[in-house]
């Protein structure tokens, strides 16, 4: 059973986040020959003043 976690800046929508798991599905599919239902995407959506870069809060950007 494959997990992906996938770590996104929030504010995505839920259809991108629809089309990114059919996407990332269809290639476990296909490149490791698993089924569709073993495979597992798990998104966290972070704050931008959880994250930093180059010292500044993504939030201040």
């Amino acid at each position: 059973m494959p997990t992906v976690i996938i770590e996104l800046l929030e504010g995505r929508t839920e259809a991108q986040k629809a089309e990114l798991a059919k996407a990332i599905t269809d290639a476990m599919v296909r490149i490791l020959g698993v089924p569709p239902e073993a495979v597992n995407i798990i998104y966290h959506d972070l704050p931008r003043h959880n994250i930093a870069s180059a010292g500044v809060l993504f939030s201040k950007r």
